[in-house]
C-alpha cells in the first residue's frame, strides 16, 4: 500500500464492511506523506470451495479488478480512483474523503434529484461502451444472469415464466449491447453535494442498459411509486443517454428487463418484497410479447 501510494506510513483506522460470508473485509487506512489522506483497501480471502456459487463469487472479484483496470477510467460517471488492483486486494480512493460521504439504503431513501443523478450516471456508463465487447468482464453482466443461476432456475415452479427464461434472455441479448454495472442498487451509489459516484463492479459485463435501470428503480421506489413514476424516470434516463439510434429497441425491451429479474427472484426468494404489482405487470407484458409457445 505504501509503495503504490507513495506514503511514508499507513495506519488502519476502521473496518467499513465485512465481505459476503466472511470472504474478507473493506478497511480504511490513514496515510502519512501521500497525495491523499486516506485510502480504502478491499481484501478478499476466498475460502476453499467448488460449487456454482463459489465459482461465481471468485470470478466476480476478477471481474471487478478488470473493470477498475480497463473500464473505470472511461466510464463517464465518477468511480473511485484505483491505486492498485488485484483480485485479492484493491487499494482504492477513499470516496468519503473525496466528498462522497453520504449513503442511502432502500426504498424511499432518495429524493428526486438523487434518483435523477443516479440514472444520469448509468446513462453515462452505458453510452460510453455501446457496442463494445466486454474484455475481462462477464460476457453478460448482472448477478442474476440466467447462465450463472442454474440452481435458482431449477427451484422455480413450472409455469410460463420458467419456460420463458431462455427466451427472455435471448430477447435482451438481441438489442444493442453495452457494459452494465450489474448491481446498480441504491446502496452502491455514494453522494456528494453535486455529484454521485458508484462502487461495487463485481457483476459488470455486457448487456442491455435497461437491466441496470429497472434494477435501480426497483431498489429505490416502492410499488406505488413505480406505478406512477417509472415511465417518467425511464424518459429521463433516455434523455441522459441521448442515443436515438438505441432508444427505440431498448424501449421495446423494458418489460423484459423486469421479467428477467423476476425470473431470478422466483427461484431465489419467491416471497421477496420486490415482487410487486409493477414488476408483475411488466412480466406479464413481456411474456405476452414472446408468444404462446412460452
Amino acid at each position: 500500500m505504501q509503495r503504490v501510494t507513495g506514503a511514508r506510513g499507513a495506519r488502519r483506522v476502521a473496518r467499513l464492511q465485512t465481505l459476503w460470508r466472511g470472504w474478507g473485509e473493506i478497511v480504511r487506512y490513514e496515510l502519512d506523506g501521500a497525495a491523499v489522506p486516506s485510502v480504502v483497501v478491499k481484501r478478499v480471502h476466498a475460502p476453499a470451495g467448488g460449487d456454482v456459487g463459489h465459482r461465481r463469487k471468485v470470478r466476480s472479484y476478477e471481474v471487478e479488478a478488470a473493470f477498475y483496470r480497463r473500464y473505470a477510467p472511461r466510464a463517464g460517471g465518477r468511480t473511485a480512483k484505483a491505486w492498485s488492483i488485484e483480485p485479492g486486494c484493491f487499494v482504492l480512493e477513499d470516496l468519503d474523503a473525496s466528498g462522497f460521504a453520504e449513503r442511502a439504503v432502500g426504498t424511499g431513501s432518495l429524493d428526486e434529484g438523487r434518483i435523477a443523478a443516479c440514472l444520469a450516471w448509468l446513462a453515462q456508463l452505458h453510452a460510453a461502451f455501446l457496442g463494445e465487447v466486454p474484455d475481462g468482464l462477464w460476457p453478460i453482466g448482472t448477478y442474476w444472469h440466467l447462465d450463472t443461476r442454474p440452481d435458482e432456475l431449477a427451484a422455480m415452479p413450472d409455469g410460463p415464466l420458467r419456460r420463458a427464461a431462455s427466451s427472455l434472455d435471448r430477447a435482451l441479448c438481441r438489442v444493442p449491447q453495452t457494459v452494465v454495472h450489474g448491481d446498480a442498487k441504491v446502496a452502491n451509489f455514494c453522494f456528494g453535494p453535486s455529484e454521485v459516484a458508484a462502487v461495487d463492479f463485481q457483476y459488470a459485463g455486457g448487456g442491455c442498459g435497461l437491466k441496470d435501470v429497472s434494477y435501480f428503480l426497483g431498489s429505490c421506489l416502492d410499488d406505488g411509486a413505480l406505478e406512477h413514476e417509472a415511465e417518467a424516470w425511464l424518459d429521463h434516463y433516455f434523455r441522459c443517454l441521448d442515443r436515438p439510434d438505441v432508444e427505440p429497441a431498448w424501449r421495446t425491451i423494458w418489460p423484459h428487463a423486469w421479467a428477467d429479474f423476476e425470473r431470478f427472484l422466483a427461484g431465489w426468494s419467491p416471497g421477496h418484497w420486490k415482487r410487486g404489482r409493477y414488476a408483475d405487470a411488466m412480466t406479464r407484458k413481456a411474456l405476452g410479447s414472446l408468444g404462446p409457445r412460452c
